[in-house]
């Protein structure tokens, strides 16, 4: 059986007994037998305050949505938002409130997923401020070997990318946390609950775990094998399937001739997938309501898939076909293209990039990371 750090609570008690403590978490906050890391924490601990990541703790808040201050009518503790328009910060008032606070989300180990920053932002602030910060640590889906996509360069810093990490980084959220904390010199008082059972080298079907939404948009692990790659797509006025029922596995647009991309596709022989012409309408986000043309692509064996690979593969392949493709302005005056924001680097956006030797050099990069984050392996 593999343990989440949740399952290994009672033997850290100590850390949690006679303190006020602080609780971050979300709908995969729970335990192997479906309790959540709220109601835990409710009973054994002295739970004063819950803060609430992009979707909020109970998962009721669509992506983007700004979260308010109110009381989890279920435990009647208040909840204060890490998810607000002008700050995604603790402040000192929250602060005050608690002695220790308690990161427990579960990740899908890309760069770009928003929960990373709520806990990297969190440790930083409760470093500063004297506090406790404990990680209770989850298996990465994505394996902790395999490491893939080029490392965010400075100045290119955003919520969906505040950290050098590679795109696919191979870490846990307490394995990131120790090395944050050491590289960036916060020497907060961090604790890491670990995880018992996982071999680094296991994807997520092969725990035995039942797989929970860690958002909407992630509604399989057949999902997060692709995210990695496909979400690059949401720079762009591509739709990247936000509205249908495979989000980050559909790509397409009403320009878009769906045969002949998937037979293009198709045709380069990728590992791990197959494409199949696909046609939808939006629910909801790009092109709602429209009628869309492109491609699904479908997993055949998760091991062998690359998706940094087929993400960039598939959008130069459309940008080189169609006219119509285009990147996305900046979402406010003074801001760098979504584009870069989630690229890390500005290397998309080129006026002529060779494809191949993009992907080449992201190798290296990534290479490299792999190596820089040994020493903090937990596993």
């Amino acid at each position: 059986m593999i343990f989440n750090g949740i399952d290994c609570i009672d033997k850290y008690a100590h850390l949690f007994t006679g303190k006020r403590v602080g609780l971050i978490t979300a709908p995969t906050g729970l335990n192997k037998d479906f309790v959540s890391t709220i109601q835990i924490f409710h009973e054994k601990f002295n739970l004063v305050a819950l803060f609430s990541p992009e979707h909020g703790v109970r998962g009721d808040l669509a992506a983007g949505a700004l979260v308010d201050t109110y009381v989890d009518p279920q435990t009647e503790v208040p909840v204060y938002s890490l998810y607000r328009r002008d700050s995604k910060r603790l402040t000192q008032e929250m602060l005050d409130e608690v002695d220790i606070i308690v990161y427990d989300i579960q990740d899908v180990g890309t760069r770009y997923y928003t929960f990373l920053y709520t806990m990297l932002y969190a440790l930083e602030d409760c470093a500063q401020a004297g506090k406790e910060f404990v990680v209770l640590d989850r298996i990465n889906p994505l394996d902790g070997v395999t490491v893939e996509g080029n490392v965010l360069q400075s100045g290119f810093e955003s919520f969906v990318g505040n950290y050098p990490l590679s795109v696919r980084y191979g870490m846990t959220p307490g394995e990131v946390a120790l090395m944050a904390n050491d590289e960036k010199g916060w020497n907060g008082k961090l604790h890491v609950v670990r995880c018992e059972g996982w071999d680094r080298n296991m994807l997520f079907p092969e725990t035995g775990r039942p797989w929970i939404m860690p958002s909407i948009g992630i509604p399989r692990f057949e999902t997060v094998v692709l995210y990695p790659g496909t979400c690059i797509i949401e720079g762009t006025n591509l739709s990247e399937g936000r509205g249908t029922t495979a989000p980050f596995e559909i790509v397409g647009a009403p320009f878009i001739h769906a045969q002949e991309l998937a037979d293009e596709m198709n045709a380069k022989q990728m590992p791990g997938v197959v494409f199949r012409p696909v046609y939808f309408k939006p629910s909801f986000s790009k092109f709602q309501g429209e009628q869309c043309a492109g491609v699904q692509i479908h997993v055949l064996d998760s091991r062998a898939v690359r998706p940094i690979d087929i993400g960039v593969t598939l959008m130069y392949t459309i940008r080189n076909k169609y006219e119509q493709f285009s990147f996305l302005p900046p979402l406010r005056e003074g801001s760098r293209p979504f584009i870069d924001l989630l690229g890390g680097g500005s290397y998309y956006r080129e006026a002529e990039v060779n494809v191949p030797a993009l992907l080449e050099q992201f190798r290296e990069e990534s290479n490299e990371f792999a190596r820089r984050k040994q020493q903090y392996h937990l596993y």
